[in-house]
């Protein structure tokens, strides 16, 4: 029986969680007595998801810092001390080989805990501009495994290697025609997956209410719309989705593999997990990174994929009126699709989550 033991925090979005997941199996299919222990928080997306995936999950307290004055700022340095205390009692009770941080600022005082009881600490950062979490911990990590060469400059000289982001293998894994059918779908109907990150985006979602009756009824669309939770009652008395009979409105997609299986052109945010899943699955795309995000690193992680002739780049305020112009330049246009198509292939790194989990399980057995 295998003594491994990995512990990996990562919390806050899918952008975070979903990678985090990849590793996990990755691990599991190298090393299937491996045990591992997520750490994450009881109101962020992770506490459903990684359960869902087959993971026990222990719980911080931990929340983010807002950047305005708010009175959650108050009790932010109780949160983080008894955070940390938290960590310190995982790590005591677990005792994993590995610690493996993922982002979120869940990751924060997990990480920093580790690194003081001299436990080896390995970060995995998505972006090509790092998040603060995985910056402050850079300097105790042993290794950083990136996904953009441009986030290198941000660690420690020697210590990063840019192997791609770990995507989930699952995405593969479908067969189309049932993918089809479980959306209703017909063959041969171009079909567009909007898409707003795990959350939803509301620019996102504003462009396409006011371009739903275009790109359903006039190009006649087959439409996945994945808005997000919390707009998600909002848009269904706005747009009254059961007037459009090849729309999909849904708040999450827990079926992505079918949902990319049956998109023959995908719009997106442009974050790190979305480009990489645009990669793997090999599938055209218009990318609208979001403005608020830290260094506009959706705007860099997009700008790779237009470089490569995998992507187009929509600007966030330029979405409510030419989204439906511009879907309609490429969705009807074979020739467009298969070579986006297959510059998003080239771009990809299938093997990335198998890299980094061959590289903890040796760092676990020394």
């Amino acid at each position: 029986m295998s003594n491994v033991r990995i512990l990996i925090a990562a919390g806050g979005t899918g952008g975070h969680v979903y990678p985090a997941i990849a590793i996990a199996d990755a691990l599991k299919a190298q090393e299937p007595e491996a045990e591992i222990v997520f750490v994450g928080t009881r109101d962020r997306m992770e506490w459903q998801a990684v359960p869902k995936a087959g993971y026990p999950i222990e719980n911080v307290w931990i929340s983010g810092f807002h950047r305005r004055l708010t009175l959650k700022n108050l009790i932010f340095p109780l949160k983080l001390v008894v955070s940390i205390i938290q960590s310190f009692t995982i790590l005591s009770r677990f005792k994993p080989q590995v610690v493996v941080v993922c982002g979120g600022f869940v990751a924060g005082p997990v990480g920093w805990a580790a690194a003081r009881r001299n436990i080896p600490l390995m970060l995995q950062e998505q972006n090509s501009f790092p998040g603060v979490t995985n910056r402050m911990l850079g300097k105790d990590a042993e290794r950083v495994f990136t996904a953009f060469e441009e986030a290198n400059r941000y660690f420690p000289e020697g210590k990063s290697e840019t192997v791609g982001n770990p995507t989930r293998s699952t995405l593969l894994e479908v067969d189309k025609e049932k993918a089809l059918k479980n959306f209703r779908f017909e063959a041969g109907i171009p079909t567009l997956l909007i898409l707003g990150g795990s959350g939803g985006a509301q620019s996102i979602n504003e462009a396409m209410a006011a371009n739903i009756e275009t790109l359903h009824d006039e190009f006649g669309l087959q439409i996945i719309w994945q808005c997000g939770k919390k707009y998600f009652e909002n848009l269904k008395e706005q747009v009254e989705p059961e007037q459009y009979e090849r729309l999909r409105l849904q708040e999450f997609l827990d079926n992505m593999d079918q949902a990319y299986a049956v998109a023959d052109l995908v719009v997106s945010r442009a974050g790190a997990t979305s480009c990489s899943e645009l990669q793997l699955t090999g599938k055209a795309s218009i990318l609208i990174p979001s403005p608020n995000v830290a260094g506009d690193h959706q705007t860099k992680n997009a700008q790779s994929m237009v470089n490569k002739g995998a992507s187009v780049l929509l600007k966030d305020d330029k979405a409510h009126d030419t989204l439906a112009e511009i879907v309609q330049q490429y969705i009807f246009d074979q020739s467009k699709l298969k070579a986006m198509n297959k510059a998003a292939q080239a771009m990809a790194k299938p093997d990335a989550a198998q890299h980094i989990a061959a590289e903890i399980l040796n760092r676990a057995r020394e």
